[in-house]
């Protein structure tokens, strides 16, 4: 977004205080109230728990997520809220859900702004990193093993499957000619150049669905959502409601089914809740995000 920030001072670098995507919409949601017990299962900057932790008194939070860098950024975020929050580090698949023990169980999907404004993460070819995405980074596979090592059918069914590209195939035997690639530039500029003119200069950069299908597949992102989508709804108490914030197509369509048909679950949003304009000019990364809505019977 701010071409100069690959120059700034040490003293700027990114922080996870990105802001809450539909925050007043989460908060009213969730129904958050003295003395509840609340689940946030990506809990990222901490900028959701804060909000939760502030919207009645004595409530408690458990705070999950994979990434280490979120989690000490969350833990200074809500430090001042001590003892009132646990946290662990876990991706939101993997955590044993405690039988009937939360009052709302939170889980944004989004990729945050330190993610993709960190270079060395490998998130985003604004800038030149690694070809990382690991959002754990004590797992082993990274984006550059996927797209150095995997042959060129795998990747053109990945590219189509996860990033809904057209071009898949063309852009897969670029990569294969081309490889081995290091940076997310070269990549971005290898793909650029496998699809047409018109293609090239379009309104989203080409490289951007085939780097969402990367880091789907290296986060197995996908998966991980549909366990969180099975196992989750255990965990809430008689009333309490889950809220899932999706950001493209293929989780919505995982949320919005994987909330239908559990047996434990009532639906609550009809239609995914979406920002209002107001929010999107304020902050941009809103207006792709669906917030869906369920209680637990």
């Amino acid at each position: 977004m701010n071409s100069h920030s690959a120059n700034l001072p040490a003293t700027e670098e990114p922080t996870f205080s990105h802001l809450p995507v539909l925050p007043q919409e989460v908060i009213t949601g969730l129904g958050v109230h003295s003395g509840g017990h609340y689940l946030d299962a990506t809990v990222g900057g901490g900028g959701h728990s804060r909000l939760i932790l502030e919207a009645a008194p004595d409530v408690r939070l458990t705070a999950l997520d994979q990434d280490e860098d979120a989690l000490a950024a969350a833990q200074k975020e809500l430090a001042e809220f001590g003892e009132r929050v646990t946290f662990i580090r876990s991706n939101f698949a993997a955590y044993s859900y405690p039988t009937a023990r939360f009052d709302g169980i939170l889980a944004d999907l989004g990729v945050s702004s330190y993610h993709l404004d960190t270079p060395e993460r490998g998130f985003s070819f604004r800038h030149t990193g690694s070809l990382d995405m690991r959002m754990d980074q004590r797992q082993a596979v990274t984006a550059a093993d996927v797209i150095n090592e995997w042959d060129e059918t795998d990747l053109a069914d990945i590219f189509f499957k996860y990033g809904e590209e057209r071009l898949s195939r063309r852009i897969a035997r670029r990569i294969v000619e081309k490889r081995p690639f290091h940076t997310t530039t070269e990549l971005a500029e290898a793909i650029a150049f496998s699809v047409p003119r018109q293609y090239r200069y379009g309104r989203i950069h080409p490289a951007t669905r085939v780097f969402q299908a990367l880091r789907i597949v290296v986060n197995d992102e996908l998966k991980s959502l549909e366990t969180f989508l099975t196992t989750a709804p255990n965990a809430l108490v008689t009333g309490g409601k889950i809220a899932i914030i999706s950001f493209h197509s293929l989780e919505d369509r995982l949320v919005k089914h994987g909330l239908r048909n559990s047996p434990l679950l009532k639906v609550l949003t009809k239609k995914p809740i979406t920002a209002v304009e107001a929010e999107i000019a304020n902050n941009p990364r809103s207006r792709s995000a669906k917030l869906r809505i369920a209680e637990r019977v």
